[in-house]
């Protein structure tokens, strides 16, 4: 079973954008609705129930509202062994969801009553804070007057009718969160110099750079900064001979320690990932996660996630080397589970810690739906970056430039 992500390069990344996902009964007309909204036939539409099997997502810009994902999902009351595993999928799609929109089948005489389905998606609506718009489709063939029935909007994805008004407010719900803290603009001045070691290695794309990497590169040069990047081979000749001294080092976690080693200890030094920490808003409590890494016995489980999916390296961070260098460091044998893109288990008490990546590719509701999700559980949780500094024995100074209490990691 797969989920199938619509996304076009130089966009604006897909953490950043607000995502709004469409609800409801199978052949309440979701998709229908979708490509109405979207004025594109983004989903697959089918007068068969169960025509949406996965999620679809589409990555576009939604006036007024700017950039969006627009999610279609399987219908909520699917049955059998299969259809509860589209269900499941449904359910995984709130964890991201900034704005529901909650599709009622208008051919349906519904009262005011709501079915069993409906009525759980309104429970989980609001137990998750989302907001939430209730549409009638397919008002065009039921009996209506074209006014809003209480908190329910009637449209028509056939007719348009009421597409624009279903737009509005949309755009009016819209969360208004700022993130507590930028990337790296807040920890530099205009003019400052930032150097970034970017390895390129078999690992790296070809013929362009990561996401987190694009990221932090615009990020200084939003505050005025001036930002220098430099592979950790000539990372010591770039040091010697810049005649600038540097305001920060930031680094790829995979080459940490050869980093710390040539960077003098007067330059804040951190990597990539410790900065998504922080700007994804569990810096603190990655730091307290890492600590579980001393503790491991043997056979203990550990689960190593991936916000996206990609194709796999011979010496790939996540599944080889990050595992590689906790039985060195720890000289244990744990057991190693691994997720990648939307997956997530429900039950994670199997595990002895949660190591994450970056979460570049994730939004800040699915972040922090995967952090409480795991502290709720009394697991430990880290990441990549902050990982591997507490393997390498840096992460006091890989955090030294942040405001908040020591560690007690050299």
């Amino acid at each position: 079973m797969c989920i199938i992500y619509i996304m076009k390069l130089n966009e604006t990344p897909s953490a950043n954008r607000v995502h709004i996902a469409f609800f409801g009964r199978r052949n309440a007309g979701k998709s229908s609705l979708v490509n109405a909204v979207t004025g594109q036939n983004m989903a697959l539409v089918s007068e068969i129930k169960g025509t949406t099997t996965d999620p679809v997502y589409k990555a576009m810009e939604l006036l007024p509202l700017g950039p969006v994902v627009i999610i279609d999902t399987p219908g909520f009351d699917d049955e059998g062994e299969l259809g509860e595993l589209r269900v499941q999928r449904a359910r995984q799609v709130l964890n991201k969801t900034g704005i529901a929109v909650l599709v009622l089948d208008g051919e349906i005489p519904h009262g005011d009553a709501l079915s069993a389905a409906e009525e759980e998606l309104i429970g989980l609506f609001n137990e998750k804070l989302i907001p939430f718009i209730i549409v009638r489709n397919k008002c065009d063939l039921a009996e209506a007057d074209g006014k809003e029935q209480g908190e329910i909007l009637p449209v028509s994805a056939k007719t348009g009718f009421n597409i624009n008004l279903l737009k509005e407010k949309i755009a009016v719900l819209a969360p208004d969160e700022e993130p507590e803290h930028r990337l790296v603009a807040d920890l530099i001045r205009p003019l400052d110099l930032a150097i970034l070691v970017i390895p390129i290695d078999k690992a790296a794309p070809k013929g362009r750079l990561i996401l987190p990497q694009q990221q932090v590169i615009r990020d200084i040069l939003e505050a005025g900064g001036i930002a220098a990047s430099v592979r950790e081979s000539e990372l010591r000749e770039t040091l010697a001979g810049i005649g600038k001294k540097p305001a920060i080092v930031i680094t790829d976690s995979q080459v940490f320690a050869e980093v710390s080693a040539a960077v003098p200890q007067e330059i804040p030094l951190t990597s990539f990932s410790i900065l998504f920490a922080r700007y994804k808003g569990f810096l603190k409590s990655a730091l307290g996660g890492v600590k579980a890494l001393d503790t491991l016995r043997d056979g203990d489980k550990i689960l190593i996630c991936e916000g996206c999916t990609h194709h796999r390296q011979c010496d790939d961070i996540g599944t080889v080397k990050l595992p590689r260098w906790i039985r060195e460091h720890t000289s244990k044998e744990p057991e190693f589970n691994f997720c990648s893109g939307g997956d997530f288990p429900a039950d994670l008490s199997p595990y002895k810690l949660v190591i994450h990546c970056g979460a570049c590719m994730l939004n800040d509701r699915e972040m922090r739906y995967r952090r409480l999700h795991t502290e709720s559980q009394n697991i430990p949780f880290t990441n990549y970056g902050i990982a591997i500094a507490h393997i390498r024995g840096i992460l006091k100074r890989s955090v030294a430039m942040f405001d908040f209490g020591e560690t007690n990691n050299g």
